[in-house]
């Protein structure tokens, strides 16, 4: 039985998991037959197929990846229970894509654009692996070390540490969590409560979702095309939320290739290639796997997908001088243990304490995260959970050396430790030396605001977190105005520089959309941003890349100089320069015009259609004013110096009381429907405006469960 709440979200109830799966998928492709569509292809790298050259860049990461194969080398290892839960869902979305989904707008107006109808397959049993897997595949750290490799080729060594986060400063993060004891409620229960920060695709990210079933009823936030509850559950007896624990988690190999001269009479009849890659033992034979990527409305495109000894290569491959090739391979524990996870989400279902909780997530791979876990016995329990290669820190530093090095396996995770006061999680550095798997976490500016919150005004309820959610106090406020030039042999050249310094002086650093010092702030960071990234010191550092298009976004020179300010501007080389670019930034600033943060600082929902010519962006119309940035509590990043849209940020807030599940808060930045007819396409985003999410509320039709 499918049963709506007043804003659309589904609440399901099958007799057993296995038809409970069923009416999930069924559910889902109604709602967002589009988004899982979409995700499939994304993970079968066929998306040029359906939206054409636009997808392109992202198909030929897939394949060269394979992501898919991944997903079907999972499945394949999914036994009795877990298959058929899998199975029954997908079962379910080919019903709800027949029923519902396949009439999403969007496909009629890509048919009308190209001209022709493109016609929808049937979902593989395999596809909700390929979905995770998707969510997670850009996720890891692994486009962070090709920047540093980037970094180290173009500026040298040296450079690295300072642009890369090595002193927590990395451009990513995101998410907070938090846990109260019961200790310290009202209820005597405790609470959990958080947000994820991913970046704002429309529709959401994440969609709420009631699961019943005569073993269990469970709310919680899924991932579209994905059964279950992974990230955020609360099932009347235990709840959980997780943020990303900034891990290590995945190997990146510099490989050399050389395609191989004799190549098998096969390979040599289909006019295809063979390479070699070099490793510790010498040259060894790579598979490679050539396919053809279909792009509606453009000329298909051949790709080469190239796996070394040590893992999928993910880049473009560069001549080197002895004709041979360097590339950059990753090696990914979803694909080296051919395991996706899925063996936690009905243990997750079926928990009923934190420990069941903690004891489910030993089956979670990828990426690695920090879990805050209760019960209504009163337990709070914090752990780690995923798998991650067991490198020393050094060795996290860069891409390794494919050449010297090999694989190695995965370290063993800290055990869960139990929480008697409060715990936060904001992907900061842990203090726990065995819980540090990484190498840049964020600042600590978030995790150290929320903790003052708590402590400064312990929450009773779930009723007074909205002040936490909403706080949009700026994160390292005293190190940016540690670069204000101070008394007279500081002062600013020119008098309208002074009128900005003083206003700045004046700001309470609190980003609220109506605020004028926020705007002011913002502009003097924009202006020291363009002139340090025009510094001929880092003038290489926008010298193109050798990896592909698909990480030009991680490769940026000025988002990446954004983020490390402003650290950066105490490295030696640059220290001279300091003063004066601090001056000349606040007089730049002083002239621009007066306004709000708010006026600019807007969000910018991410649709596929914002990036295909000819078809209207569904989300052009919910350019919403925000407080918050990329690092207050309230996040809602931009990329300063390059765009004032906040493009990342809370992509749900979630409180559970185990004190009683109907008081349970949460809330979704758009709505529970991806048909932008539906009047539950975007009718939760005052609510999220507002940081201030709703209760969940009892099921429809019924009171809540007996706790």
């Amino acid at each position: 039985m499918i049963t709506r709440d007043e804003r659309g979200i589904p609440y399901l109830r099958g007799g057993d998991v296995v038809e409970l799966a069923a009416l999930q998928g069924e559910a889902t492709a109604h709602d967002r037959g589009w988004q899982v569509e979409i995700d499939r292809r994304r993970a079968e790298g066929t998306l040029a197929a359906l939206i054409g050259p636009a997808g392109l860049d992202w198909d030929v990461f897939a394949r060269r990846a394979r992501l898919d194969d991944t997903a079907r080398r999972a499945f394949a290892e999914l036994e009795g229970e877990d298959r058929s839960f899998v199975s029954a869902y997908v079962d379910g979305v080919r019903r709800g894509m027949r029923e519902v989904g396949a009439r999403a707008p969007e496909f009629a107006e890509l048919d009308a654009l190209f001209g022709e109808r493109a016609p929808l397959d049937d979902w593989p049993d395999h596809a909700p692996l390929g979905i995770l897997h998707v969510a997670h595949a850009l996720f890891s750290s692994f486009p962070s070390l090709l920047f540093g490799e980037h970094v180290a080729r173009t500026l040298g060594d040296d450079w690295v540490d300072l642009l890369t986060g090595a002193d927590d400063a990395e451009p990513s993060s995101g998410s907070n969590g938090w846990a109260v004891h019961g200790s310290s409620t009202e209820s005597g229960f405790p609470m959990l409560a958080g947000d994820p920060h991913r970046l704002f695709e429309l529709p959401g990210v994440y969609q709420q979702v009631g699961l019943a079933c005569d073993e269990f009823d469970v709310i919680g936030l899924a991932f579209p095309g994905v059964p279950g509850v992974a990230h955020f559950g609360h099932t009347g007896h235990a709840a959980w939320g997780v943020t990303n624990a900034m891990a290590h988690s995945v190997d990146v190999f510099r490989e050399r290739l050389r395609r191989v001269p004799d190549s098998p009479a096969d390979a040599a009849a289909s006019g295809t290639t063979a390479y070699e890659a070099l490793g510790p033992d010498g040259w060894r034979a790579a598979s490679v796997e050539h396919s053809t990527i279909a792009v509606r409305g453009a000329a298909p495109v051949e790709v080469e997908a190239i796996e070394t000894e040590r893992g999928t290569v993910v880049t473009d491959l560069s001549p080197l001088a002895d004709g041979e090739f360097e590339a950059w391979s990753v090696r990914m524990p979803a694909r080296a243990d051919r395991d996706l996870g899925f063996a936690a989400l009905l243990p997750l279902l079926r928990a009923c304490s934190a420990a069941d909780v903690v004891t489910a997530f030993d089956r979670w791979v990828d990426p690695v995260n920090r879990v805050l876990a209760a019960d209504r016995r009163g337990t709070v329990l914090s752990a780690t959970v995923g798998r991650a290669p067991d490198r020393t820190r050094a060795e996290r530093r860069l891409p390794l050396d494919g050449r010297l090095t090999r694989a190695v396996g995965d370290r063993r995770m800290p055990p869960a430790t139990p929480v008697d006061t409060i715990a936060v999680d904001a992907n900061e550095r842990p203090t726990r030396s065995d819980a540090d798997l990484g190498r840049a976490y964020a600042p600590p500016h978030r995790a150290r605001r929320i903790r003052e919150l708590l402590e400064a005004q312990p929450p009773a309820t779930v009723d007074d977190l909205a002040p936490i959610w909403g706080d949009a106090l700026l994160g390292g406020l005293d190190d940016w105005l540690a670069l204000l030039p101070a008394g007279a042999d500081g002062a600013p050249a020119t008098p309208d520089a002074g009128a900005a310094l003083d206003e700045l002086r004046a700001w309470d650093g609190v980003m609220h959309a109506d605020s004028a010092g926020a705007a002011r702030f913002a502009a003097f960071r924009e202006e020291l941003v363009a002139r340090v990234a025009a510094l001929p010191e880092l003038a290489r550092l926008h010298d193109p890349h050798p990896f592909g298009a698909i990480y030009d976004p991680w490769m940026g020179a000025r988002g990446r100089i954004a983020a490390a300010l402003p650290g950066l501007l105490h490295a030696p080389a640059l220290a001279a320069h300091r003063d004066a670019l601090v001056r000349d930034a606040l007089s730049a600033a002083t002239a621009r015009p007066a306004e709000t943060w708010g006026d600019e600082h807007r969000l910018l929902p991410l649709h596929v259609f914002a990036d295909i010519d000819g078809v209207a962006d569904p989300g052009r119309d919910l350019d919403a004013p925000l407080g918050g940035d990329g690092e207050s509590v309230r996040c809602t990043g931009s990329t300063p110096g390059v765009t004032r849209r906040s493009w990342r940020g809370s992509v749900a807030r979630w409180a559970w009381d185990l004190g009683g599940r109907d008081r349970s808060r949460w809330s979704v930045p758009f709505g529970a429907s991806g048909d932008p007819a539906s009047p539950h396409f975007a009718d939760q985003l005052a609510d999220w405006v507002a940081a201030d999410p709703p209760p969940v509320g009892p099921p429809p039709g019924g009171p809540p469960p007996v706790e």
